[in-house]
């Protein structure tokens, strides 16, 4: 059996951890929530009081933490020097594609193997176990991830080498508020027009406007009765964290010089979003924005 040490226990990393145990894998985890750390037990999850413990001869370590500067000093502070001779890493957080490099350079120098292994379906997909994961690394550093993601996911993606597993990431991302921006609006718009939301939906679900972002996660209450419209937007995938991912976007549209106007102003308004009530809620919630001429 292999020990899994799983270090960020959170909204996601706590049911990635879950499905791990589940799946038979040993598994220690940290977080520096202890609530996090209680809940995590509760599942099987063995509770351990610092990452270095969680990491102590551990076969593989998942890293889901808030981003990269975190995530170095949770490798920097220890972890390299617990695990087995020759260990995986695979760090499941979303940061910046530099970074992804960097904590793959970190890995390497100390004779292990890494991968980036950023995951898109949320909280539901945590859960569930079926998180697409867009991963980047080596073919052998995959061909040993695979395995442990698939405990965890649905869709596993070999992207390319480091770093490109949180480039996709980055993009989809990217395509996913400007789709829920136009969503938003148009919802905002048929409003308008006299327009039942219901009866657009039924139309432009199954017409050319058909996208996650309308069919999934629905920004108006009653479609979808699953979407996070009907609970009072509550994430979901929060709006702090959309406008924190587009942040990564925002960086890498000016590094690469790409002409990227809607993806920019997706950036722009979805950090006025997070300034705002938008940080806590989920990020489909910038309907109530477009509603009120906030945008």
């Amino acid at each position: 059996m292999k020990t899994v040490a799983f270090i960020g226990l959170g909204n996601m990393g706590g049911p990635m951890a879950a499905n791990l145990v589940t799946a038979g894998f040993q598994v220690r985890g940290f977080d520096p929530q202890e609530a996090a750390r209680q809940a995590a037990e509760t599942h099987g999850v063995a509770n351990c009081a610092s990452a270095v413990e969680a990491a102590r001869d551990a076969d593989v370590v998942i890293t889901m933490l808030p981003n990269g500067a975190i995530v170095k000093a949770v490798y920097g502070d220890g972890v390299l020097d617990s695990v087995k001779p020759g260990a995986l890493f695979i760090d499941s957080s979303t940061i910046d594609v530099a970074d992804a490099r960097d904590v793959a350079h970190m890995v390497h120098d100390k004779g292990h193997r890494a991968v980036d292994a950023p995951v898109s379906g949320g909280i539901v997909g945590a859960h569930n176990a079926t998180l697409t994961f867009m991963v980047g690394g080596s073919d052998e550093a995959f061909a040993a991830a695979r395995p442990v993601l698939e405990a965890m996911g649905k869709t596993i993606v070999h992207c390319g080498e480091s770093g490109t597993g949180q480039a996709v990431k980055m993009c989809n991302n990217m395509v996913l508020a400007v789709s829920m921006i136009a969503v938003s609006e148009a919802f905002v718009l048929a409003e308008n027009l006299g327009v039942d939301p219901q009866v657009f939906f039924n139309v432009a679900s199954t017409a050319t406007a058909s996208c996650w972002a309308l069919n999934t996660n629905c920004p108006v209450p009653g479609p979808v009765p699953t979407s996070p419209a009907n609970r009072d937007f509550q994430p979901g995938f929060a709006g702090a964290l959309m406008s924190k991912d587009l942040g990564l976007a925002a960086n890498a549209i000016a590094q690469t010089g790409t002409d990227a106007k809607m993806g920019s102003l997706a950036v722009e308004v979805y950090r006025a979003f997070a300034e705002g009530e938008g940080a806590g809620k989920d990020f489909s919630g910038i309907i109530e924005s477009i509603r009120q001429g906030k945008v």
